[in-house]
């Protein structure tokens, strides 16, 4: 959600984010419907200020019958007025509220304009490619050539994009979580949190997932307003909703592993193959609660530990600056982090990294006590995969592959695999 100061003074400055992101809100609508509500809220403090002005005059003694009844009757039509005008000024200040959910977070100036994926920016690279004496074969055949991926009992048990994992890839896929969450906390200054999977439609509604992506959440259908969670960003984000913190609690750091649950209503026919795009699948989130003029360098810190994880699995991978077209309704500014996937010699991405600035703290009425300002101000709030599990097994799988199907296991994984060598 964004400042309605901002809406209605920096109007350029919103209209222009909004045309680099090809956004179809209307900002006219809702400036007009804004408006009317600030006139009528005028309105009504007009009515009710002469409605106590007359009220008065009826209690002065100094008053005759003739006029008390006269002014009885103009407090008549002014309840009246007002009657009508609060239902109105209800109206226009849901309609502002529905809208105002509905405007995407202003992007950062150093977002470069596009349309798609294919105008991001790369910013780095890290990891020699590997060289195979062999044709590289990608995860699912890996898996499926020796048990090790079960898509077909999966669809047994769930339907399509789900997967059943064996012995030591379903141990891998564990080992991967363990080491991420150790990383995390151990090395880079992470609180680890366990929260619920399951999620109010506020919370969503304050993350920025409802109610403009509706269509990919998991709805419980027999429990009113309760959903399955996306990505733990959403638990964890919102732990600070509706509280008031202390600015030496800042900045906030947390880490937390969860399974995450997604229709992706608008992926219909992307990565149907394999278990790059699941309606399942785990991830260690990172989420960080700032002061405003501290969140870029949060951001910066966050990918980099994000990146750690790749690089101490020694998964070659690029760092990309997310074009306007590309960066998700609640982001500012986002980085992506792609790693290298042999069978389709293409980087893919493995997390988003992105700095939200308040656009979710207002949407949750999240604050902290600013001590230069001697008032509230709204934190920003800034998540990224630290990994996505799913994806990093994928990626450990290719390109760690050995010729006979087998996967040698990184150094680092070894302890948590009670020094296996190979699956």
């Amino acid at each position: 959600m964004l400042d309605p100061k901002i809406l209605r003074k920096e109007t350029k400055k919103v209209r222009l984010s909004l045309e680099k992101r090809a956004s179809d809100f209307d900002l006219d609508s809702y400036l007009e419907i804004d408006q009317k509500m600030r006139d009528l809220i005028s309105n009504v403090e007009q009515l009710r200020s002469s409605k106590n002005n007359i009220s008065k005059s009826i209690a002065s003694p100094n008053i005759s019958e003739n006029e008390k009844s006269d002014l009885i009757s103009e407090v008549g039509m002014i309840n009246k007025k007002l009657k009508e005008s609060e239902q109105s000024l209800n109206d226009l200040s849901e309609q502002t509220k529905k809208m105002s959910l509905e405007i995407p977070n202003i992007l950062d100036e150093s977002v470069p304009e596009g349309s798609s994926e294919e105008d991001n920016i790369e910013v780095r690279s890290w990891g020699k490619l590997p060289k195979f004496d062999f044709e590289p074969r990608d995860h699912s055949e890996l898996g499926e050539s020796n048990g090790g991926i079960d898509f077909e009992s999966a669809a047994k048990l769930s339907g399509s994009r789900f997967v059943v994992m064996k012995d030591g890839y379903a141990r891998l896929h564990r080992a991967l979580k363990q080491f991420m969450l150790d990383v995390q906390t151990e090395e880079n200054g992470y609180t680890e949190m366990y929260v619920p999977n399951i999620v109010r439609s506020d919370c969503l509604e304050g993350t920025g997932q409802l109610p403009k992506f509706a269509d990919d959440q998991y709805k419980i259908e027999n429990e009113e307003g309760l959903y399955l969670i996306p990505t733990a960003e959403v638990p964890l984000t919102n732990l600070i909703r509706e509280s008031i913190l202390e600015e030496n609690e800042l900045p906030i750091k947390m880490t937390a592993h969860t399974p995450c649950f997604r229709q992706e209503a608008g992926s219909y026919g992307k990565d149907t193959k394999g278990m790059i795009r699941q309606h399942q699948f785990e991830k260690v989130e990172l989420v960080h609660i700032v002061k405003p003029n501290e969140s870029y360098e949060a951001l910066e810190e966050l990918t980099k530990n994000a990146e750690s994880i790749l690089q101490k699995l020694n998964l070659p991978y690029r760092l990309m600056l997310l074009c306007s077209g590309d960066t998700g309704f609640s982001a500012a500014k986002t980085y992506d982090l792609e790693v290298w996937l042999p069978s389709q010699e293409t980087y893919r991405e493995i997390s988003s990294c992105s700095n939200c600035e308040s656009f979710q703290s207002r949407r949750m009425k999240a604050r902290y006590k600013n001590s230069e300002s001697k008032q509230t101000d709204y934190p920003h709030s800034l998540n990224g995969s630290g990994l996505a599990i799913g994806r990093t097994l994928i990626a450990v799988l290719e390109n760690y592959q050995n010729e006979d199907g087998s996967v040698t296991i990184p150094d680092v994984l070894r302890p948590y695999m009670q020094n296996r060598e190979r699956i």
